[in-house]
């Protein structure tokens, strides 16, 4: 793991430990995850599921989870008030007790409402659920921050570099919104824009298209440059540059040629895809071909610090969406 941010993060988490939900806690990957998190002592693991499988799973790995809380929704001593409370907040939907019952055996709703009671500081899940069951609970119990209307998502991507500083951007969104809209991309630029800042990235905004400053045409270049002009309008002191080829947005050679002048081209570090296609296509490829090492989707927008994992992650990654993700609370 990269040690970009982390250090930093560390720190803040020793100086007000925070405790963080796994809604898979037999899970090996997340067991050993929590092993290493227990040894450092700067941050508390709340693991779900049966009491007594997780700790097989966890001796059988050779895991010592010795100080995690273990919470089985089956036996959950506070159930009755959890369940009265998941009802007044789906009560629209007329949710009986019995439906929040059910509903609550699932470690994904469960620990979204010990978040939401504020029994837990923060959520980690997706090991084996998918992205939308992770962010369904989310929404549905937590909802969005005030003055958001979506919950969007973005990927951290490091890489070491010769002067010994690591090269860190951030790319949004990769992962839930398929195909948003101007405002939308306006929402996700300045949600991605902060947490870029969280790592260390003073960001330069690059609203990417197939187009340079209108040399296509488009339904889909419109839509990129009427949102870096919404964005422009509305955050003034951000470095916003639209719409952009991915060329023209990071090599100087190619911005004077294509746009000179602008104080984003040839140095962009915050990129922001026109749908989802691009934005976890362009991800994977940094990914895999750059060597990056990509941390996300890190959730942005909601009500609450809650993240998602790939079903394919591994251990190490599972401890650094972890900090990333107690540290954003």
């Amino acid at each position: 793991m990269s040690e970009f941010g982390f250090g930093q993060m560390i720190e803040k988490l020793k100086k007000d430990p925070k405790s963080i939900v796994f809604t898979e806690g037999n899970d090996p990957r997340i067991l050993e995850a929590a092993s290493r998190l227990l040894a450092a002592n700067f941050l508390r693991p709340i693991l779900l599921g049966n009491k007594e499988e997780v700790e097989a799973v966890a001796e059988r790995e050779g895991y010592n989870i010795r100080g995690a809380e273990i919470i089985d929704p089956e036996n959950y001593e506070k159930m009755d008030e959890m369940v009265a409370e998941f009802c007044e907040l789906r009560k629209k939907k007329g949710v009986t007790p019995e439906q929040a019952r059910d509903i609550l055996s699932h470690g994904n709703y469960f620990g979204t409402m010990l978040v939401k009671m504020g029994l837990a500081d923060s959520l980690l899940g997706g090991a084996t659920y998918s992205t939308a069951d992770t962010v369904r609970p989310a929404l549905q119990l937590l909802k969005t921050k005030p003055g958001n209307s979506i919950v969007s998502s973005c990927f951290i991507l490091v890489r070491p570099s010769a002067t010994g500083d690591p090269e860190v951007l951030a790319m949004s969104d990769c992962a839930i919104n398929i195909k948003p809209n101007e405002d939308e991309l306006v929402e996700i630029a300045a949600e991605t824009a902060n947490c870029a800042k969280i790592f260390g990235v003073d960001p330069r905004v690059a609203f990417l298209s197939y187009s340079t400053l209108g040399s296509g045409k488009g339904e889909d270049v419109d839509k990129m440059r009427n949102a870096a002009a919404k964005a422009k309008e509305k955050y003034p002191d951000l470095p916003i540059e639209g719409e952009l080829q991915f060329d023209a947005a990071v090599s100087p050679r190619v911005a004077e040629t294509k746009c000179p002048g602008s104080k984003v081209a040839g140095r962009a570090n915050t990129f922001i895809f026109p749908d989802i296609n691009a934005g976890n296509i362009g991800y994977k490829i940094a990914q895999r071909l750059g060597n990056f090492d990509a941390y996300g989707p890190i959730l942005l927008g909601l009500n609450g610090s809650i993240n998602d994992l790939s079903r394919g992650c591994n251990a190490l990654e599972v401890y650094s969406m972890a900090i990333i993700t107690a540290a954003l609370a």
